[in-house]
C-alpha cells in the first residue's frame, strides 16, 4: 500500500500575525518580494504562496527571515522566523537583527565571524539595504540599557580584574601544566581578565594602523579569524559586571573595525551587518558615546553609497543619543558627518550650518581634554577634509581646493588612504576650476598610491575622477595621464 505523505499542520502563528498586521495574503507576498529585491533576489511570491504557508508549507532558503523582517517593520517589534511558526535558516538577512539581550548579541555576531572567516564567499556578496538601517538605529536610541552582562559565577570584588594565572597560585605545581594549557588555548567558560581585554585593545590598534596605511583588504581576514578564535571564547567565558562591560566594549570596537575593513573592500552588505552588531555590543558595554561613533561609521557608508537621506538621519540619531554629554571633538565629528549627508543631497544651507557647528565645536576643544581613543583622529586636518568633500559634492570647487590643500598640509603620512582620498578631491576641484594639467598630475599621484593598497574605495575614488575626465579625453594632459597609469 502506498504511504501517504505526512499531513501539514496549519500555521496559526502566521495567521495571527497577518491579522494583527492587517495584511492581505497578496499584500504580504508583495512586501516579501519587495524586500527580496533590496537583497538582489527575484522571488515572485503571490497570494497562493501565502495560502500554502498558512496551510503549513515551509518556505525555502532566506524567505523565512525576509517574512519575519516584513512583520518586524510593520509591527515595530523584533520578530524571528520561529515567532511566525517558520523554520529557522541562515539567511542573507542574518546580522541585521538588533538583539534583545547580550546573550543573543553574542550568538548573532559570532555567527557572522564564523561564516566570514570560512569559505562562505556568498556572505561577502550580500547587498547593502538602506531599509536595514531603520530598526537598529531606532532600537539603539530608545532601547533600555542592559541590566546585567556578567556570565558564570560572579567573582569577589577583589578578583574582578585578576589575571587567569593568579588562580593557579597555591594549588601546587601539579596544576601548573594544565593551567598553562588553558592559557595557551582558551576553553569555553574560562575566566576573562583585564589582561585579556588589554590584548583585544592592542590588536585593535594594530589592525587600525594597517588599515590606515595599506587598506582594509590587507589584513581583514586575519582580524575576522582573531574575532572568531579569541574574542568569541572570551564573550562566552566567565566574567563579572565591570570586566564584562569592558569586554563588550572591546568586542564592539573590533567588530566595527571588521565592518570598516569590509566596507573598504566593497563588501557593503557584510559591513552593514558588522556595524549593526557593533552597535548592539556597544549598548551591552553601556558605552553610549561609542554607539554614536558606530552610527557615524554607518552614516559614512551611506554617504559613499549615495544614500544622503539615511546618512543625515543616522548622524542625527547619534547626536540625539548622546546629547551634550560627549567631548567637543565628538560633537564636531557628529556635525561634520551630518554635513556630508546634506552635501550628497545638494542641500547647501543645511550643509553649511552643520559644517559651522562642527567648526565651532572643534574650536571649543581644549588641549588636555580627555577624549576617547576612537575620536583622536578627528583634528583640523580631518575637519578640512570634511569641508573639502562637502564643497566638492556641492560643486563649490574653489573652496574645495582650499580645504583639500590645507588638509594635505596638516595630515600625517600615517593616514595614507585618507591622504589619497583628499588628493582625489583636490584633483576633482582643480578640474572643476579648469586647471586640467594640475588635475591630471594630482590624479596620477593618487592612482600610484591606490595601486599600492588593497582598498576598493581607493580604486573607486580614482575611477570616479577618471569619469570626470571623460569630456576632456582628447586633451594632451588626459592622454598623458592615461599613459602614466597604464603601467600601474
Amino acid at each position: 500500500m502506498t504511504e501517504r505523505p505526512p499531513q501539514r499542520i496549519p500555521n496559526r502563528q502566521l495567521a495571527a500575525l497577518i491579522a494583527e498586521a492587517g495584511f492581505s495574503n497578496a499584500g504580504l507576498a508583495r512586501r516579501v518580494d519587495q524586500l527580496g529585491l533590496e537583497h538582489g533576489l527575484d522571488l515572485r511570491y503571490d497570494k497562493t504562496s501565502v495560502t500554502r504557508w498558512l496551510r503549513g508549507q515551509q518556505p525555502r532558503g532566506t524567505t523565512p527571515a525576509l517574512i519575519a523582517e516584513v512583520f518586524t517593520r510593520r509591527l515595530g517589534r523584533r520578530l524571528s522566523a520561529q515567532d511566525l511558526g517558520l523554520d529557522a535558516c541562515a539567511p542573507v538577512y542574518a546580522g541585521l537583527e538588533f538583539a534583545s539581550s547580550p546573550e543573543e548579541a553574542i550568538d548573532i555576531v559570532s555567527g557572522l565571524w564564523r561564516k566570514d572567516s570560512g569559505s562562505h564567499t556568498e556572505l561577502r556578496k550580500i547587498a547593502f539595504t538602506p531599509a536595514g538601517l531603520v530598526v537598529p538605529s531606532r532600537d539603539w536610541l530608545i532601547g533600555r540599557a542592559d541590566e546585567r552582562v556578567a556570565r558564570g559565577t560572579a567573582p569577589a570584588p577583589a578578583a574582578e580584574g585578576a589575571r587567569p594565572a593568579a588562580a593557579a597560585r597555591g594549588q601546587g605545581l601539579a596544576h601548573v601544566p594544565a593551567q598553562r594549557q588553558r592559557l595557551a588555548e582558551r576553553a569555553p567558560g574560562s575566566r576573562v581578565s583585564m589582561g585579556d581585554i588589554a590584548a583585544l585593545r592592542s590588536v585593535g590598534e594594530l589592525f587600525r594602523t594597517l588599515d590606515h596605511a595599506y587598506g582594509g583588504g590587507h589584513a581583514r581576514q586575519a582580524l575576522v579569524r582573531y574575532l572568531e578564535h579569541e574574542a568569541e571564547p572570551m564573550l562566552r567565558g566567565t566574567y563579572g559586571e565591570t570586566t564584562g562591560r569592558r569586554l563588550f566594549a572591546a568586542a564592539a570596537d573590533l567588530t566595527r573595525l571588521a565592518g570598516w575593513t569590509s566596507y573598504d573592500i566593497a563588501a557593503h552588505g557584510l559591513a552593514q551587518r558588522y556595524y549593526v552588531q557593533a552597535l548592539r555590543l556597544a549598548q551591552a558595554a553601556g558605552d553610549r558615546a561609542y554607539g554614536s561613533y558606530v552610527l557615524v561609521t554607518m552614516s559614512r557608508q551611506a554617504v559613499y553609497l549615495g544614500h544622503g537621506r539615511e546618512a543625515v538621519q543616522l548622524a542625527r540619531v547619534a547626536q540625539q543619543g548622546v546629547g551634550s554629554s560627549v567631548p567637543a571633538v565628538v560633537q564636531a565629528l557628529l556635525h561634520a558627518v551630518e554635513a556630508r549627508g546634506h552635501a550628497v543631497l545638494g542641500e547647501v544651507r543645511a550643509c553649511s550650518a552643520s559644517l559651522a557647528r562642527a567648526e565651532r565645536a572643534l574650536e571649543g576643544a581644549r588641549t588636555g581634554d580627555e577624549v576617547p581613543y576612537w575620536v583622536r583622529f578627528f583634528d583640523e586636518a580631518q575637519l578640512a577634509d570634511e569641508f573639502a568633500h562637502c564643497h566638492r559634492d556641492l560643486q563649490q570647487y574653489r573652496a574645495a581646493a582650499q580645504h583639500a590643500e590645507r588638509s594635505l598640509q596638516l595630515r600625517s603620512p600615517a593616514y595614507a588612504r585618507s591622504r589619497l582620498f583628499c588628493r582625489v578631491v583636490l584633483a576633482s576641484a582643480r578640474l572643476g576650476l579648469g586647471e586640467l594639467e594640475q588635475a591630471c598630475a594630482l590624479g596620477a599621484e593618487a592612482a600610484q598610491a591606490a595601486a599600492e593598497m588593497r582598498s576598493v574605495r581607493a580604486l573607486e575614488y580614482v575611477r570616479e575622477f577618471e569619469r570626470r575626465l571623460e569630456p576632456y579625453r582628447d586633451a594632451a594632459a588626459v592622454r598623458g595621464y592615461r599613459e602614466r597609469i597604464a603601467a600601474l
